[in-house]
């Protein structure tokens, strides 16, 4: 039988054995990627235990603890196992739903039991191809903004390495005064983990690109992998105020540095924000990968 204790937290040592893992059985939402999960352990406190060639995910949030569908192998026992642990020791939504084949299988196995769209927290997924080069009428606005950009500013690009990943920082330093960080705990936190991975970047696998005007950084990306045909951006920051409509550059300069390697990238949910859904829809998502969720009450009635 499972147990609370058995969980660990996922941490830098774990990287490798997350790897080899994620190659036998692909992710594809990105808040079950590695480093999602090492940069915002401070928030959201993930844990892991293997077991039966499967890994089992938790996290807790603000004292509220949810668990995942395990990630190997299908083994009815070792889901029903999670199921039971998610009722003694979850909240009120004690089980989080991440991909479409374990959707696929929590519904042949239990066709009664209910499970519940989180639409907040979608990821959206774009062709990378798409993105970087914005042609057709769906891009003809961004596209503008981008050569307006362009005529406006002479900017160069660059990926981040050893000898620049300090101006990264600098560069962080400078965006959380002017978004003014401490303002808020999501923002507080935000902070924290974009910070731990611009210092354990190559120890986590990140990479990522600069946009320098006049040898000034004006915006940065972070990106690691979630497949062998799928990137995530996790983290893009920018001075939009300083300099207009520079977070487009930044996301399309990024997407032309992964597309000779990525078919897709993924650009997380939009938590519900209304300006960034529209923002997020304005480029033409190929696809979304859904979230779902099953309720303790639908749990202890279709599962025991």
């Amino acid at each position: 039988m499972l147990k609370l204790t058995d969980f660990k937290p996922v941490s830098l040592d774990d990287r490798d054995l997350f790897s080899r893992h994620y190659r036998q059985f692909p992710q594809v939402h990105s808040d079950n990627t590695f480093a999602n999960m090492v940069c915002w352990n401070h928030y959201a406190d993930y844990r892991f235990v293997e077991i039966e060639d499967s890994i089992v995910l938790s996290s807790t949030i603000d004292g509220v603890t949810a668990f995942r569908m395990p990630i190997g192998p299908r083994n009815p026992d070792l889901l029903d196992d999670v199921i039971d642990l998610a009722l003694r020791e979850g909240s009120d939504i004690p089980l989080r739903v991440l991909d479409p084949e374990n959707e696929a299988w929590l519904r042949e196995r239990y066709p009664d039991l209910p499970l519940h769209e989180n639409r907040d927290f979608f990821d959206y997924i774009y062709r990378t191809e798409g993105l970087a080069e914005l042609a057709g009428k769906g891009y003809a606005t961004i596209r503008r903004q981008v050569n307006r950009f362009g005529r406006e500013y002479q900017y160069t690009v660059e990926k981040i390495t050893e000898e620049n990943i300090s101006e990264v920082w600098e560069f962080l330093v400078v965006w959380c005064e002017w978004r003014d960080c401490d303002s808020e705990p999501i923002l507080v936190a935000e902070k924290d983990a974009i910070l731990f991975a611009v210092n354990n970047f190559f120890a986590i696998g990140l990479e990522g690109w600069i946009v320098r005007i006049g040898g000034t950084i004006g915006a940065i990306s972070i990106v690691g992998p979630v497949n062998a045909s799928m990137a995530v951006v996790h983290f893009e920051k920018a001075l939009p105020e300083t300099y207009r409509n520079i977070y487009k550059v930044i996301t399309t300069e990024t997407a032309a540095g992964l597309r000779d390697r990525y078919p897709y990238v993924n650009r997380e949910c939009d938590m519900g924000v209304p300006g960034l859904r529209e923002s997020k829809t304005r480029y033409r998502p190929a696809y979304m990968v859904a979230v779902y969720y099953a309720t303790r009450a639908d749990l202890e009635a279709c599962c025991r």
